[in-house]
């Protein structure tokens, strides 16, 4: 016997690709293995003991089939591809979700292929149903609501909404989502499991639920009409709604179910009732209706009854699970919480350490300026004390200042009393002056009247004597000669008691004398008329300069109290002119 005898034939297998709701997966199969051999090993793969909801589908031309289990793969029509494409799917759907799946991985993959169904249009949703399923598909992804890190734009990517319920509105993709964020955040605290639930249960109460729909026609008349296949029973309904049935099968109410060729007929269990025909014209569909009518009548069968010994483990285990998972959310969420409030507190020693870290640089800064504040305040005070004392010191000056200032006005008003009094003196003296010059000028005009009457007089005298000579010369020569004249120039003239003494050129000298001092006397009273004026004038200056004098005081202790240089004293008479002298001058001019 060779070697190569001895070896044991390799058998045969052929490529098989399964895809999940969530997952693609290949396979290598033995020629010989049955459907039983690829489902079972699928089902052991994913994790799923509910394998009674599901089944393998494949493409046939232009519809779908399910792999039967009891017969060969290959000896199915499977398409004729490597690796050949099966699709992982719930083959049959529950009445009620909460009560018939058991196991998280079964509602995972009823949730997944609901969703799609439902996004794919397959199923029918009106938008509110729509918006609130899709707040548990986030929850379920998500998690819980975090407004810090779930900011606005984060459901961009996902697809949460038919497509006939956005077209249906004229909402933005930032106005959807909105809406489905305020679903969302009252979601908080459900688990992964618990949101998937939620939304088959609400998932379940719609119209075309676990429907598989037909197209069949009624006897002979060839009415066209849609067959609905679901866990319920069989429906009927027409072309364009798939959502009230026009007929309604239950399976308590089905007695039998048969086909020939593309008849199919519905025996109702109450025998009164009229036996339901219809067509369809495939012979594969007719195949699959019926592979479905089997399906779902078993297991509504299967509801009504006691739970096998498997499925009370199952349920037991699941419940246990549940229990177990309850307990490990909550601790979860109590080392959540716990963990919060550590990194809450946290932040808050975080935040009490920052603020008593700026407090203290706050106060170190502080106290540097309270420092250097208390040195620019001691130097200040030592400034201050020093402008305190050279304010004193120019308050002494200003205050000897001010009195001297007041001793020079006192003074400046004692000139002025007695410039005014000496005023008063000269307008008295200059009036007494004028009444002299007048007097003067009246007795000047008598003495010119006198010497006028005088040289009058003389000329009478000259004439009476030349008149006397002449008649008594005669006499006189006899007698004697004529006594001299006495000294002084005298004339003496006299008949009895008149005596004549008398020469024309005293007389003239007399004449020019007073007429001299007239004029003499005219031009001195101008003079002083004049040089009053001048002493108004200058009385006047003198009161504005007092005036000046008094508000330079003023201003002169205004700038000492502020602490700027003096100014010079006001001199009345610094100029040299003195108002005594030039009055002493005009009193001797007159004396």
């Amino acid at each position: 016997m060779s070697i190569l005898g001895l070896k044991k034939k390799q058998p045969k297998t052929f490529k098989v690709k399964v895809i999940t709701m969530d997952a693609e997966m290949e396979f290598s199969c033995e020629v010989k293995w049955k459907g039983k051999d690829l489902f079972d090993l699928v089902c052991r793969t994913v994790g799923l003991r509910e394998t009674w909801f599901f089944g393998l589908r494949y493409t046939v031309k232009d519809t779908y089939a399910w792999l039967k289990t009891e017969k060969r793969v290959l000896d199915q029509e499977v398409p004729k591809d490597s690796p050949i494409t099966f699709h992982f799917l719930a083959k049959f759907f529950p009445e009620k979700v909460e009560e018939e799946l058991v196991q998280e991985i079964t509602q995972h993959l009823f949730f997944l292929q609901v969703k799609k169904q439902i996004l794919d249009e397959e199923i029918f949703c009106s938008p509110e149903a729509s918006v609130l399923l899709a707040s548990y598909a986030v929850q379920a992804k998500y998690g819980d609501y975090e407004p810090n890190f779930h900011k606005p734009g984060f459901l961009a990517q996902d697809e949460l909404l038919p497509k006939r319920v956005l077209m249906q509105y004229q909402m933005t993709a930032d106005m959807w989502e909105e809406k489905i964020t305020a679903w969302y955040a009252e979601h908080r605290g459900i688990a992964r499991d618990e949101a998937e639930m939620d939304y088959l249960k609400i998932a379940q109460d719609l119209d075309m639920y676990g429907v598989s729909y037909f197209a069949i026609t009624q006897n002979k008349r060839d009415t066209d009409l849609l067959l609905g296949v679901d866990a319920q029973g069989l429906h009927i309904y027409s072309p364009n709604s798939k959502l009230n049935p026009n007929k309604s099968f239950p399976w308590s109410g089905i007695r039998n179910i048969s086909y020939s060729e593309k008849e199919f007929t519905i025996k109702p269990l109450d025998k009164k009732k009229d036996v339901f025909k219809f067509y369809s014209s495939q012979l594969r569909v007719n195949k699959l209706i019926l592979q479905l009518c089997i399906g779902n009548h078993d297991l509504f069968m299967r509801r009504r009854k006691v739970d096998s010994i498997e499925v009370q483990q199952m349920k037991s285990q699941a419940k246990e699970e549940k229990a177990r998972k309850k307990v490990e959310r909550q601790i979860l969420a109590r080392e959540k919480q716990m963990r919060e409030e550590a990194e809450r507190a946290k932040e808050e020693m975080e935040r009490r350490l920052f603020q008593l870290q700026d407090e203290a640089r706050l106060a170190n800064e502080a106290l540097l300026r309270s420092e250097e504040t208390a040195d620019l305040l001691a130097e200040k005070a030592q400034i201050a004390e020093e402008e305190a004392k050279l304010l004193a010191h120019k308050a002494a000056e200003a205050e000897q200042e001010r009195q001297r200032i007041e001793a020079t006005a006192l003074k400046t008003k004692e000139e002025k009393r007695l410039m005014e009094q000496k005023m008063r003196e000269a307008e008295q003296l200059a009036v007494k002056l004028v009444e002299q010059s007048e007097r003067r000028s009246k007795e000047a005009d008598h003495l010119k009247q006198d010497l006028t009457e005088a040289k009058d007089a003389e000329r009478r005298a000259k004439q009476k004597l030349l008149e006397i000579t002449k008649t008594s010369y005669p006499l006189i020569a006899a007698y004697s000669p004529p006594p001299p004249p006495p000294e002084g120039g005298d004339l003496a003239l006299g008949s009895g008691s008149m005596r004549i003494d008398f020469k024309d050129s005293d007389m003239k000298r007399l004449s020019m004398e007073i007429e001299r001092e007239r004029l003499e006397y005219v031009e001195k009273s101008k003079h002083l008329q004049d040089q009053l004026k001048e002493l108004k004038s200058e009385i006047e200056s003198l009161k504005l300069e007092e005036q000046q004098q008094q508000q330079a005081g003023v201003y002169s202790l205004r700038n000492e109290a502020r602490g700027y240089p003096p100014e010079q004293p006001y001199m009345p008479h610094s100029n040299g002119w003195s108002l005594q002298g030039e009055w002493r001058k005009i009193h001797l001019m007159y004396k």
